[in-house]
């Protein structure tokens, strides 16, 4: 069975926009292209109805663009397992108060049995000071929490 990575929305926004004159999204956009061009045939990638929801926000043109990349996968929903789990994540304080949507996402991709949490929002998912109090309230409600990382950090060999 393929191993399964959830999506979050930084990640095709990245992918579906125009180059940025910043060096380092830049960079990041590069990245994300190639993970996938060359990397996502190797995973079940998914994202959910939460995802959907922001990368249809804002310019017609640029929303259409990036939902054009999601229908490519597979489309999970925000399901009542999925939002106990992210207020589980608020109330242990695992995902600051601000961060409702960023604890939905890893709420949604725990409960859905992913294996990796692509993004680039490291400021409230990806963030190395985090993961391990995501993992330990994920863990402690019965689930086994997916590797949140980065596009760089799943490129394989």
């Amino acid at each position: 069975m393929d191993r399964r990575v959830y999506l979050e929305t930084t990640v095709i926004s990245y992918l579906a926009a125009r180059a940025s004159r910043d060096v380092v999204i830049r960079a990041h956009q590069e990245v994300t292209r190639a993970w996938w061009l060359k990397r996502r045939k190797y995973f079940e990638v998914m994202v959910s109805d939460v995802v959907l929801e922001e990368l249809g926000r804002g310019n017609k043109t640029a929303a259409a663009s990036r939902l054009a990349y999601a229908r490519k996968l597979s489309v999970v929903l925000s399901a009542e397992p999925s939002i106990a789990l992210a207020r589980l994540l608020l109330k242990k304080r695992a995902v600051p108060a601000v961060a409702e949507v960023d604890a939905l996402h890893i709420g949604v991709a725990v409960a859905n049995g992913a294996d990796y949490l692509l993004t680039w929002n490291c400021r409230h998912i990806a963030n190395a000071e985090m993961r391990a109090k995501i993992g330990a309230v994920c863990r402690d409600a019965g689930y086994e929490p997916p590797v949140i990382c980065t596009p760089e950090e799943l490129m394989g060999d």
